[in-house]
């Protein structure tokens, strides 16, 4: 695994439920320059399933998911 990864944004999705999460980072992510990096925290338990497989079809990749009851997503769009 990476060591700590340092985000260029955080994007606060706790207490939405799906397809808000999605939603939400895909508009955050639009509007960030290549290259950086977004944190996403998330309280949905579909939250890291639903964001990987949206990630994997947008071209962006995931650094890295923590947590289980409160998720961080790390994302880093592509260049």
């Amino acid at each position: 695994m990476m060591a700590d990864i340092t985000p260029d944004e955080v994007l606060d999705c706790r207490k939405l439920v799906c397809p808000m999460p999605v939603l939400k980072t895909k508009k955050a992510v639009k509007g960030m320059p290549a290259g950086k990096i977004l944190e996403v925290l998330a309280t949905d338990k579909a939250a890291p399933k639903d964001i990987t497989a949206w990630a994997k079809k947008a071209g962006v990749e995931v650094l890295k998911i923590e947590g289980d009851e409160e998720f961080k997503i790390y994302l880093k769009k592509s260049e």
